[in-house]
């Protein structure tokens, strides 16, 4: 075949990484995936792992219909992402959501990679940018600092940066049941395993306000001096969120809507704590939503405030680190190369998107335009009626530089769709509207791709 004997290079193992790998091989080009772990560790990973999950275990809504992300996973899967296909694979009830067993997860990613006759992996950290060849870089929020610096000094431009939070993990059997209960949200989800997703922990209004005032007041990880970096709005720590207003946690992520404790049948709770099955075994559930900065000792504290855990034991406490992230629109082009050198790609996180599904989407599209340029055809970026296409206006100018920050894909990226109505009332109708129109052009993107294979 045509292009065989140029291989491509990618930098990093994570999300993006392994997606790329995956299409550019499926597509009949030589792969080297060049991952530093388990030789050089982080902060978050735990394991040498490919498509490792460092954070949540959710790839959030599969709702292709109503969501954007669930769109996002329809379209992956259309094009067959071996990231989604895993998922799928190690699927946990979650609602309406798609979570997964994490470590099963992890090790069924590597092992097609490195079963993939067109992919080998080479362990070692990449210090500076290569000067030729073709190249991937998705070394994700925790980009080495080695790598960092070579990016940053050919750029010229100072990487932008902020702080992501980590949820902390509790062990199934030191939560006290005769407080909590399973229960999804509405009762959302087919199986009556789905509607019973997720563990419940009430609180009343006295208890709410000792919570918030316990975390208002525990120890917390300073910053160093001259850290500068903010917070991604997706992922606030839930001291920072209790620092906007006391109220803010009963309208996010400890909203007591669509509940009813078994318990306590009649009283209806003022906030309540969620936790998602973590693993296949329900032996491990994280906290929904509590991020933290606290530290160790004051976490554990702290959450054993809340009715159910008061004897919870964790797995892993929760933490808070600095990433890293390009100030895309200044330095990329629409096709996600470096402007400077363009034989350099960046795919994931590094790019300014937020989430592993986003993440494993950049690489999607990477991997196909990179192998694409091998093989000798010319790729057209997807449309911006696509989930898929609708990111990349964010990333390469569609978004003021000076405020550039790390973005979910949501339908506020996505093209109006003419003469439909505006606001709550007509967000249904509007919502499907996109997503038929993505599903119907994403589909005509990938047509021609097939018909070539």
């Amino acid at each position: 075949m045509a292009g065989m004997a140029e291989t491509l290079h990618i930098v990093g193992g994570g999300m993006a990484g392994s997606e790329a790998a995956w299409q550019a091989a499926q597509m009949g080009v030589r792969v080297v995936i060049h991952e530093m772990r388990p030789k050089v560790g982080t902060f978050a990973h735990q394991t040498g792992l490919l498509g490792e999950m460092v954070c949540s275990n959710s790839f959030r809504s599969d709702d292709s219909e109503q969501n954007a992300v669930g769109l996002l996973h329809w379209e992956m899967r259309q094009a067959g992402g071996l990231i989604m296909a895993t998922a799928d694979m190690h699927r946990l009830p979650a609602g309406g959501a798609l979570a997964v067993d994490r470590e099963p997860f992890a090790q069924s990613v590597t092992d097609a990679l490195t079963a993939h006759p067109n992919i080998s992996v080479e362990y070692g950290e990449i210090t500076a940018l290569p000067d030729a060849g073709h190249w991937i870089i998705a070394t994700g929020p925790l980009t080495s600092s080695a790598l960092g610096q070579a990016i940053a000094a050919e750029t010229g431009a100072e990487a932008l940066a902020f702080f992501d939070a980590i949820a902390p993990i509790v062990y199934a059997d030191s939560i006290d049941m005769r407080q909590a209960w399973m229960q999804s949200r509405y009762d959302k989800g087919e199986t009556e395993e789905e509607r019973t997703a997720y563990l419940n922990c009430p609180m009343d209004k006295a208890q709410y306000d000792a919570f918030i005032d316990a975390l208002l007041t525990a120890d917390k990880t300073e910053f160093h001096e001259g850290e500068t970096a903010g917070y991604f709005d997706g992922c606030l720590p839930i001291e920072v969120m209790a620092e906007r207003g006391r109220e803010t946690l009963r309208h996010g992520p400890m909203k007591p809507v669509g509940l009813t404790n078994p318990h306590a049948p009649d009283v209806k709770p003022w906030a309540v704590v969620q936790l998602r099955r973590d693993n296949k075994l329900g032996t491990l559930f994280n906290i929904v939503g509590f991020q933290t900065k606290m530290k160790y000792g004051a976490q554990a504290e702290v959450f054993k405030t809340i009715p159910g855990l008061q004897d919870a034991r964790f797995a892993r406490l929760g933490g808070i680190h600095r990433n890293t992230f390009l100030n895309s629109p200044t330095l990329l082009t629409h096709d996600m190369r470096l402007a400077s050198r363009p034989h350099i790609r960046f795919a994931g996180q590094i790019t300014g998107v937020e989430g592993y599904v986003e993440s494993a989407a950049r690489g999607l599209l990477a991997g196909r335009m990179a192998a694409a340029d091998i093989l000798g055809h010319t790729l057209p970026v997807p449309p911006h009626t696509t989930a898929m296409g609708a990111l990349i206006p964010h990333l390469t100018g569609g978004t003021a530089a000076r405020t550039f920050q790390p973005m979910n894909v949501n339908f506020g990226l996505f093209p109006p769709v003419e003469g439909l109505r505006g606001g709550r009332r007509g967000r249904k109708d509007r919502y499907k509207a996109y997503t038929d129109r993505a599903k119907a052009d994403w589909q005509d993107w990938l047509a021609p791709q097939a018909r070539a294979a």
